[in-house]
């Protein structure tokens, strides 16, 4: 072989190295993110830049009340009122392995995520009436809400449930324009890929997102 072929491949091995390396980083430790939706304003303004931090769901690591989120999409995204089961208030995703499995994390190839807050946590009796949320029969207090903002829902079957084992609940702050958990269910530990760490652009926001 001669001395331009070696260096040839020795600058494809260390580009695949380095692809590898980029993804193993992006999948277990963090990676940035752009907000693209309104559903978590106004904590959240599109184009806003983020930074992830992955390392929660390589300890499976549950988050709290309080922490934003990013977990995927689940496969069904709304009930009518008779399909849901009140006894496992769990959002629906088809199973996906072998390789497909590989495409839809690592690469994330026409994979969708959402951004919400986590509003309830395992053993967590949640109710959602008349405009506010209850937890555990507490009216729970928003601060991150804009003033005057309502919590309704469009069925009545995911306002007045337990939040399951290694499950949260969570909303966007934008409660109008938001679909979440309200609809959906509760997210199951598996699907929760990240929590917001810090807001890296623009500069002068840069810091802890509440």
């Amino acid at each position: 072989m001669s001395e331009r072929a070696k260096d040839i491949f020795e600058w494809i091995y260390c580009i695949i190295i380095a692809l590898v390396l980029a993804m193993l980083f992006r999948y277990f430790i963090g990676t940035p993110t752009i907000v693209q939706m309104r559903s978590m304003y106004p904590t959240l303004i599109q184009d806003e830049r983020l930074w992830l931090n992955r390392w929660t769901r390589t300890t499976h690591t549950l988050p709290k009340r309080g922490q934003i989120i990013t977990f995927e999409e689940p496969d069904k995204l709304s009930y009518l009122e008779d399909e849901i089961d009140l006894n496992n208030p769990v959002a629906k995703y088809d199973k996906i392995s072998g390789f497909g499995w590989f495409i839809n994390n690592f690469l994330e190839i026409g994979k969708k995520s959402y951004i919400k807050r986590v509003i309830a946590v395992p053993g967590d009796y949640v109710e959602i009436k008349e405009g506010k949320v209850y937890i555990n029969n507490e009216q729970l207090e928003e601060p991150y809400l804009q003033e005057g903002v309502m919590t309704e829902t469009k069925y009545t079957g995911f306002n007045n449930f337990t939040v399951p084992e290694n499950c949260v609940f969570a909303m966007g702050d934008n409660r109008t324009q938001s679909t979440d958990c309200r609809e959906f269910g509760c997210i199951p530990l598996e699907k929760i890929e990240s929590t917001v760490a810090i807001r890296i652009w623009p500069l002068d926001k840069f810091g802890k997102v509440d």
